[in-house]
């Protein structure tokens, strides 16, 4: 890995280069996108670049990786890699991007640190660069052989063959193939990257997971987002620019450019132990997709499928969760809705076919294999298996709080398994 000598110097500057890496990425893309603007037009997410997480998620990684260099010298972080590497796969990064992103990096470096950048820790900086570069380069190129696709044409046209209202806020939409030919191969819990092009001329990507595979064809589930990151009308804030392009003008019929399914964190089938899906909003589209393949495959396994919602009016795929539950030989489906559930609510869309209606009562309701309780999602009001897995989606501060619960709760780290959109700054 790192050469003796680099690792000593590395070592040796890694608290400088760390307290000042903020404003190295943040004048890293400045520096590039000045220079080459058809990436922030084409490729970064400029929503995430207005509101600086992807300047965290840099420095985070960069910093990550060398100190893995120091701590584990005869290992590489594969899992931070491996995930960065999908992402990069399924938005159509090159090779030939990294040393363009080099030569902006260490312009920033040598600006910001100054003359204590001597050439001695330039190369020592420059062999972390290409460590980290070349590994995921290597790791792409095998992701986009598996999936079928040359390098550098990950995009594919797909019709819109209908759009269904799942919320006020939602919509899901069915994909199929423009050119007829077979689907790409695909696993529970994977996404793909969907490039629109909008009215300045932009060609923004947004990721979104598979909510479920119809026959011949791929579906997923956008919510609106506002410019505050809440649901509500299409924004010209580059937050909610592309979900808000879905929404306003794509209804069916019309073209889209999607990726194949890419991601890391999906359904292992090779066990029989417990498994947990928690979700939070529109993070419950992986699960429904996972929830679909147990259910089409018989599973026996216990399953615990955990969401959380304002109120089961916003809550997308509500009827499909207890259907698909009830096909499970043992699942259960627990609930939290921050608002409650009103009378005029009730439990009907929870209610399996003949079983009468349900009046909401205080605390928890139980109906079925379906609870439902108001509040945040807390873990530690049911009991968590030994041996279970658990998949988490939705928003960072959510994640973070469950996996506590489950960790507390005796869930080893090695089995939570999450999935992050945008830019990954770690739970």
């Amino acid at each position: 890995m790192l050469s003796p000598k680099s690792a000593e110097t590395v070592r040796a500057t890694l608290p400088a280069v760390s307290g000042a890496i903020g404003e190295i990425t943040t004048l890293f893309y400045e520096k590039l996108f000045t220079s080459h603007p058809e990436l922030l037009r084409h490729l970064f997410n400029r929503g995430n670049q207005a509101n600086g997480s992807q300047q965290q998620a840099l420095a985070g990684a960069v910093a990550a990786f060398a100190r893995h260099l120091l701590e584990h010298p005869d290992s590489r972080p594969d899992a931070m890699l491996t995930r960065i590497a999908h992402k990069h796969a399924s938005l159509g990064v090159r090779p030939d991007q990294y040393p363009v992103v080099r030569e902006h990096l260490f312009a920033a470096i040598a600006e910001v640190l100054g003359d204590a950048v001597t050439d001695e820790v330039a190369a020592a900086w420059d062999e972390v660069y290409w460590l980290m570069a070349h590994a995921l380069i290597a790791i792409e190129k095998r992701l986009l052989a598996e999936a079928g696709v040359p390098e550098g044409e990950v995009w594919r046209p797909y019709r819109v063959a209908a759009r269904i209202e799942e919320t006020d806020d939602v919509a899901t939409f069915l994909l199929r193939p423009a050119d007829g030919a077979p689907l790409p191969p695909s696993r529970p819990g994977q996404y793909v990257s969907v490039q629109v092009q909008l009215p300045d001329g932009a060609r923004q990507i947004r990721q979104y997971s598979l909510s479920g595979q119809p026959d011949g064809g791929l579906q997923i589930s956008v919510k609106r987002v506002s410019a505050d990151g809440r649901p509500g009308a299409p924004s010209d804030d580059p937050a909610g620019e592309v979900s808000g392009y879905l929404h306003a003008h794509v209804h069916g019929g019309e073209t889209l450019r999607v990726s194949p399914p890419f991601g890391e964190v999906v359904l292992c089938d090779d066990g029989e132990g417990p498994l947990l899906f928690a979700s939070a909003g529109i993070g419950c589209t992986p699960m429904v997709a996972m929830l679909s393949h147990l259910a089409a495959t018989g599973s026996r396994r216990r399953v615990i499928a955990a969401h959380a919602d304002r109120s089961p009016a916003t809550h997308p795929f509500r009827t499909d969760l207890h259907r698909l539950t009830g096909k499970l030989a043992d699942a259960t489906a627990e609930l939290w809705y921050e608002e409650g559930v009103r009378p005029e609510e009730g439990l009907r869309h929870e209610l399996p076919d003949g079983a009468g209606e349900a009046e909401p009562q205080a605390g928890a309701d139980a109906v079925d294999a379906v609870t439902v309780r108001t509040g945040l999602m807390d873990l530690t009001q049911i009991a968590v298996p030994a041996g279970t897995t658990a998949y988490l989606c939705g928003p960072v501060p959510f994640m973070k709080a469950v996996r506590a619960q489950l960790l507390a709760s005796g869930v080893p780290a090695s089995r939570i398994h999450y999935e992050v959109f945008g830019p990954d700054l770690g739970l």
